[in-house]
Order: structure tokens, then C-alpha cells, then sequence
């Protein structure tokens, strides 16, 4: 009883390819957070000011809005597993480069900003790539146990990361920090590598088909597959304007009020280890879960997501924005966990990267945008309204996507779906008859049918 109960939640865990890419993939995660406070350490340390570190992270980011429409058609072209480790041999490299510049003394400002934008492109590769690849490398019945795993390992890293990273700065330095995510990076490459696929068929697990010669032809190819189903694109621009409006106040200002009058740094970071906390504890019991509507109850998940924009509008304590938080990291695991794993079902394997990075792109493009609008919208209206436009938005999004028929419509699907017959051959033309000489009638209506 004890084995099924472990199998029907962890049982992924037992395919030694997913296994071992588990283990390289929770390894980078560690490796990525303790870097991120390494390098905007490093960036102030070299005599850069705030705005210097912004274009650092910036570049980052803009280089993934910039390649993931592409990315997610070459990991379909060319194999998911091939491009990952492209991907992760790009940031391995970046990695390394910086570490050596900071051994070495100051960079310069451009030198962080190219390898900043070489390690998001890594990144632009790897992200749509991920959903594609587990398909290969988890048992379909165990796909959401999968997408589980995958939050857990970000929400814990995102804890112990920084913490560790902060540690090892003051200890060790900047340079070797960095130096150890190159070096988990070269884990998830040996991870990667270690892998045993099946033989790709024609038209499966990455090869470009006959009759689709162009890269062109394969994103056309994702973007129809995308822009036919409607929760597909209804959810992408739901979080698009979402991370827009509600997410990046959240992110941006919430720093800036917990300094203001939260109580300073510490009382924000236990804040973020309680969003973390809220994750985790979601993350646990969406293992073994299989609803019969998984995407009802990941946009049941969203409205969480505008829970914490709530307490700051009305400038509440720092219990009720911790309580909040922890609602609205349980959130974001059970959208992330349900809405991954349904994607994974209802796409067909060989353009499942494609249309995730169509996702992502709206995702990245759009809700960038706040975290430059959102410090001038706060000084000229007040933060208070910045947050409570965020919580409207937020709640209001999420009931008009529970309305949309299609969104209710999708089902939990262990079983790959029966794949739709050819169409059949129009048959050949009837042989016209000999014209016969008739007086010509009057001429007929020209008016369309309706419809």
C-alpha cells in the first residue's frame, strides 16, 4: 500500500532518464540563484550604479523576448535534448567567462551586459525545450507528478539559493560563486547527456518532416496549432497583460514598500521565503493529483496570484502581506504544475516546443514592460493604486477565464489522443455531359449563401 501510495506521486522518480535529469536540472536551478545575487554584487562592486545593474538584468531578459518565437521551432527541428545542451553548454560558457573576469579584477560594464545576454539566450533555448523533452522521458500517466517536481525544485532553490549565495559572496567572493554556476551548468550538460532516447520516427521527437523544408514552415506550422485552441491563447494573454499589470508591481514596488515601512530587508526576505514556503507546501500536494479539468483548476490557481497587490493597496501589516504571499506561491504552483501538464497532453509531441515558446514570448515581451513603468506610474498616483489595479486586474482576468467554454472543456488525458484520420481522396471529377441546345434561362440570384 505503502509502494503504491509513494509510485502514484513520486513514481516518475524510478524512469532513470528522468532521474538523472532531475538531478542536473535541480542542480543549475542552485547554481542560477546564488548567482543572481553574486552578480548584482559583483556589477555594484565594479563601481556600476543601480542603472548599470538594471541594463545587466535587462539584457538578460530582452534577449529571451527577442529568441523565444524561434527557439521553440529549432528544439522541434532539431531535437529537444540536442538544443538543451546547446543551451546549457552557452550558459556553462557565459558563466565561465564572467567567474574569470572577476578573478581577474573590474569588468567593464559591456562585458557583464554581452554575457548577461548570452546566458539569457541559453535560456530563450532551454525553457520551451523542457516541456517538450519530459514528454520524452516521463511515463505519460506520470506527467504532472513531473511538472510538480519541476516547481518544488524552483520554489526550494529560489530559498536556499540567495541565502547560500549571500553566504559564499562574503566568504569566498563574487568570482567564485559565479564560478560554481558554471560549474552546475556542466552538471546539467553531463545530465543531459546521459540520457537514452528511443529512435525518433519521422515527424517525432525533433526531426522536420518531409513536406516542411523551412524553419519558416515549422514556426507557421506552431503558430496554427497555437492560435486553434482557445485556452491556449486566452491563458497567454491573460498573463501577459497579468505579469504586465499585476505581477511586476508585486515584484518592482513591493521591495521598495517593504523598505518604506514593512521593516527593512530581513522582514522582505522572510516575506519571500514565505511565498516560497506557500509553493512548496501546493507543490507537495499536487503530487498524485489527476483532475478531471486541469485547466479549471490551474485558473482557480490564478486568482492567488493577485493576493499579495491586495494588503499593499491598503497598506497593511507585514502578517497579512506574508499571508498573502504564502497564497500566492500556493498559487502559482498549482497554475504551473496543471497548466504544464495539460499543455503536454493535449499538444502533439512534435510541436510542443513550438507553441510553448509562443506562450512564453507574450509572457516575457509584454509583462517587461512594467518593470519599467511601474516606478514613474507609483511616484505620479501613489503606490496604493498601482497595487489595487494589480488585484483587479488579477481577480478579474481569472473569472473571465473560467467563463470561456474551452477552457472548462479540457480533460485530463492519460492516454495520448487517437490521432485524427487522413482526410480522404476527393474523387475524380464527373465526366461532363455533351451540352444540350435549350433556350438559355433567366439569370439566378448572385446573393451569397448565409453562413
Amino acid at each position: 500500500m505503502r509502494a503504491e501510495w509513494l509510485r502514484s506521486r513520486v513514481g516518475v522518480l524510478q524512469e532513470r532518464n528522468f532521474r538523472r535529469f532531475y538531478v542536473g536540472f535541480v542542480t543549475s536551478l542552485l547554481g542560477s540563484s546564488m548567482s543572481t545575487v553574486a552578480i548584482a554584487w559583483a556589477v555594484l562592486e565594479s563601481g556600476f550604479s543601480a542603472t548599470g545593474l538594471g541594463l545587466v538584468f535587462t539584457a538578460n531578459v530582452v534577449s529571451q523576448v527577442v529568441l523565444l518565437p524561434l527557439a521553440g521551432a529549432v528544439a522541434d527541428r532539431l531535437g529537444r535534448r540536442r538544443v538543451m545542451l546547446a543551451a546549457d553548454v552557452l550558459r556553462c560558457g557565459a558563466q565561465a567567462a564572467l567567474a574569470t573576469a572577476l578573478a581577474l579584477g573590474r569588468p567593464a560594464l559591456w562585458l557583464f551586459i554581452l554575457l548577461a545576454w548570452l546566458g539569457g539566450t541559453g535560456t530563450a533555448f532551454f525553457s520551451p525545450a523542457l516541456d517538450a523533452l519530459t514528454v520524452e522521458i516521463a511515463p505519460r500517466d506520470q506527467l504532472g507528478n513531473a511538472n510538480s517536481l519541476y516547481g518544488l525544485a524552483g520554489s526550494a532553490t529560489r530559498i536556499a539559493g540567495p541565502a547560500l549565495g549571500g553566504v559564499l559572496v562574503a566568504v569566498a567572493g563574487s568570482a567564485v560563486v559565479v564560478a560554481v554556476d558554471a560549474a552546475t551548468y556542466a552538471v546539467s550538460v553531463l545530465a543531459l547527456s546521459l540520457l537514452t532516447l528511443p529512435t525518433a520516427e519521422p515527424g517525432k521527437r525533433g526531426t522536420a518532416p518531409a513536406g516542411r523544408p523551412t524553419l519558416w514552415a515549422d514556426m507557421a506550422e506552431g503558430w496554427a496549432d497555437f492560435r486553434s485552441r482557445t485556452w491556449v491563447w486566452a491563458t497567454t494573454v491573460q498573463f501577459a497583460f497579468f505579469n504586465l499589470i499585476t505581477w511586476a508591481p508585486w515584484m518592482l514596488l513591493g521591495p521598495v514598500e517593504g523598505r518604506a515601512y514593512l521593516g527593512g530587508a530581513a522582514v522582505w526576505g522572510a516575506i519571500m521565503a514565505v511565498q516560497g514556503a506557500g509553493a512548496i507546501t501546493a507543490g507537495l500536494l499536487c503530487l498524485g493529483r489527476r483532475p478531471g479539468r486541469p485547466m479549471v483548476v490551474a485558473t482557480i490557481g490564478t486568482f492567488f496570484y493577485a493576493l499579495p497587490d491586495i494588503p499593499m493597496a491598503f497598506h497593511a501589516t507585514a502578517p497579512w502581506v506574508a499571508v498573502a504571499a504564502f497564497g500566492c506561491g500556493a498559487g502559482s504552483a498549482v497554475f504551473a504544475t496543471f497548466e504544464g501538464t495539460a499543455m503536454q497532453q493535449q499538444i502533439a509531441p512534435e510541436r510542443l516546443a513550438r507553441v510553448t515558446s509562443l506562450a512564453l514570448f507574450p509572457s516575457y515581451g509584454i509583462g517587461v514592460i512594467g518593470y519599467a513603468v511601474d516606478g514613474p506610474l507609483s511616484s505620479a498616483v501613489g503606490p496604493a493604486v498601482v497595487f489595487g489595479v494589480g488585484a483587479v486586474y488579477g481577480l478579474l482576468s481569472s473569472a473571465v477565464m473560467l467563463a470561456i467554454p474551452s477552457v472548462r472543456a479540457v480533460r485530463w488525458l492519460d492516454q495520448a489522443p487517437a490521432p485524427e484520420p487522413p482526410p480522404a481522396p476527393e474523387p475524380p471529377p464527373a465526366p461532363e455531359p455533351a451540352p444540350e441546345l435549350k433556350p438559355e434561362p433567366a439569370p439566378a440570384s448572385t446573393r451569397p449563401r448565409a453562413g
